[in-house]
This record gives structure tokens, sequence and C-alpha cells, in this order.
């Protein structure tokens, strides 16, 4: 008699910055979602898959949820992250060990009407100087909705995730994988390639600068010996082009060379890389632009 298979998908929602890329990287054991320490990082929904026996979990990274600006592309992100919570079969509500913030009381005000379970996952528990604090913590947040559970965990030091899979397994439904067994990912290299990019880009610039940039790759070409890539760095405004750019380009270099070590990694072969910067006036108010570049 054959095993029964159980399948499911998991929404990662929160706030930004709490540390949802870094928990879905964990899980999987390597980089799908890119991550940085500026909030708004993840633009996208990102599946992560990870087939373990009988059951198959598709975790979705999502879009931190945020007080939406007057920007198009935040209200999109919001939109994108909401409609997650309400297909999905397990819900993972990621926040802070440090703190509790209005942006939370935001996100759990959208879980109301979701009928699927709900794991609270505390992060960052390692930045407690405090240990003594977590307890009372879990208890002070159970009182705030009716939680499946509270799991405290440190994404970036893998602490407790194996509890943490192991719950989410239990809950998943009954019914057929979706996916390959050996699949990771729905996102195509072409998409992770432009991730990469725009994280290197994101580490290299300052301030507002990450947030109006996106990138377009132009072509992707394969040999036996060698991948080449041409990207296009859209920026909103003339004035971001130099701080893109840098003094003598090599601000730029060193985005490009960071970029291509990582892709080399992910494709197993040498990578020649070029990079341009281009200007598209207004693009994160234009959701017809965005939705045609880098936005899947």
């Amino acid at each position: 008699m054959n095993e029964k298979t159980h399948c499911g998908y998991i929404a990662i929602v929160g706030r930004p910055n709490v540390g949802k890329s870094t928990l879905l990287n964990c899980i999987l054991g390597r980089k799908i979602s890119i991550t940085s320490p500026k909030p708004q990082t993840t633009r996208n929904q990102i599946l992560g898959i990870k087939t373990q026996d009988s059951a198959q979990a598709v975790y979705i990274d999502t879009p931190g949820l945020h007080e939406a600006g007057q920007r198009a592309m935040n209200r999109y992100m919001n939109r994108l992250a909401s409609s997650v919570i309400m297909d999905a079969d397990v819900v993972v509500f990621m926040i802070e060990a440090s703190r509790w913030t209005g942006e939370d009381d935001a996100v759990l005000n959208k879980l109301q009407g979701t009928k699927a379970p709900v794991i609270l996952v505390i992060n960052k528990v390692d930045t407690l100087k405090d240990k003594g604090q977590l307890l009372p913590l879990m208890n002070k947040l159970s009182e705030k909705f009716s939680f499946e559970c509270i799991v405290p965990v440190s994404a970036r030091k893998a602490d407790n995730i194996t509890y943490l899979e192991d719950i989410i397994a239990k809950l998943l439904p009954q019914g057929p994988h979706l996916f390959p067994e050996e699949q990771v990912t729905d996102k195509s290299i072409r998409f992770q390639v432009s991730e990469i990019i725009r994280e290197k880009l994101i580490q290299e610039t300052e301030q507002e600068v990450p947030y109006s940039t996106m990138v377009e790759i132009e072509s992707y070409k394969e040999n036996e010996k060698l991948v080449e890539i041409n990207a296009i760095i859209w920026v909103e405004r003339e004035g971001q082009k130099p701080i893109v750019i840098g003094q003598g380009g090599e601000r730029l270099k060193k985005i490009g060379t960071q970029a291509r070590k990582e892709i080399e990694k992910i494709v197993n072969q040498k990578v020649f890389l070029r990079l341009w910067v281009k200007v598209k006036d207004g693009w994160t108010d234009d959701e017809r632009v965005f939705r045609s570049l880098d936005f899947e």
C-alpha cells in the first residue's frame, strides 16, 4: 500500500525586514530569495519548494506588508502579500523578538479572515540580551490571536527551524505533490539572475535609490563554455544614474563583479555579465511598467 502524500502552500507574511526571505533560504538550504538590511527588498511572490518523504511544502515568500505610500508599487506589493494569505493552507506570521509595531498589528488584522492555521514565528531571538523575556512575550502574544502555536527561532542561525518544519508538515492537507521532487523554486534562471543583480545593487547604494531601481535581463545566452548576460538597471530619475554608476564606473563595476560570482554558483559555468544604467521616469507609479519588467 502506497504511503499517503501531503502537500500545501505556506504563506510567510509579516512587516518588512522581519526575516521572511532569510527563513525561506534557511529552510531550503540554499538562496532562493534575496535579502538585505533594507526593507521592501522582496517585491514578488517567491516560491520555495521542499519535498521530504511524503510531504511537499510549498513556501511563498511575500513582500513585507507595510503602510502603503503614494507609489503604485507599494500598493501593488501590499495587494500581492494580502492575496497570498487567503489562498494558503498554512500561514507563518513572522515578527521580531525585540519589538511589536503598528505594522505588526496591521498584518494581524489581515489574518482575521483566514481559515488556515496561523503559526506565529518570533524571529531573531538570538538578539535578545535577556532570554528570560521570551516566555512572558509568548504569553502576551498568545492573547492577541488564536495562533496554532508560537515558535521562537533564529532564521539567521537556523535555530529551531527543524521544529518549525515538523509543525508545518503535520498541518499540510492530504493530496498529491504539485512539483517534481527535485524542484526548489518556480522562478526562471533569468528572474533569479535579475534578483541577484538587484540585491548587489541594494547593498551598494544608499537611502532611496534602491527603491527606485529595477533590473531587466535584456539577453541571456549560454553555450558549453560561457553564459553571456546583458542586463539593464533602470532608475527613476536622471540624478540617480551617476549614483549607481559611481565615480569612474567603480560602483557599477563592483555590483557586476559581486553579481557575476554569485550567478556562476547557480549556473555552474563562467559568466560574462554586462550592465547598463538607464532612466525610466516615474516607473514606480506606473503598474504597467513594473508588471512588464522584473515584477512577475
